[in-house]
């Protein structure tokens, strides 16, 4: 078994005590810095994360293999990369880049296939001069999206 396959091992085994905590990101570099991110339906609280950390560093042979330990949260403005992260966003405006456009829009579903964004627009009136808002929705695959963030509102 390698040190990736047992780290692997060990950030799953971890995660099943923790169901609403999930990986998103295992990184372990060339010389064994093993970084872990991780999301919540409900957030990720520190103890989420030395929890994680001490199931990981406590069956790991130091003297067998040098290692350092990072485990930390995605952060504010990190892309989503999981579908789980899109439901847990639902009713949040989220900025989702596609191959030709970029939509900053509220987040009013989301399933297994694709999400759908809610926004309103100044178009053209169809009947005289000037402009008029509309209410656009558009569904949207997950394979036609290349980023999503959340933005944050203060």
């Amino acid at each position: 078994m390698t040190f990736k396959d047992k780290v692997n091992g060990l950030v799953v085994e971890a995660l099943l005590e923790k169901p609403s905590v999930f990986l998103i990101d295992l990184t372990i570099t060339d010389s064994f810095k093993i970084i872990v991110n991780l999301d919540g339906d409900n957030g990720v609280v520190l103890q989420d994360c030395i929890d994680i950390s001490r199931a990981i560093e406590n069956n790991l042979d130091r003297e067998e293999q040098d290692f350092s330990l990072e485990v930390a949260s995605v952060g504010v403005g990190s892309p989503l990369k999981m579908i789980r992260q899109y439901k847990k966003n639902v009713g949040r405006t989220l900025i989702v880049k596609l191959a030709t456009e970029t939509i900053e829009a509220e987040l009013v579903e989301a399933n297994d296939n694709f999400i759908i964004l809610s926004w309103k627009a100044r178009e053209a009136k169809k009947l005289g001069k000037g402009k008029e808002t509309v209410q656009k929705r558009q569904e949207i695959p997950y394979t036609d999206i290349k980023e999503a963030i959340v933005t944050v509102t203060f």
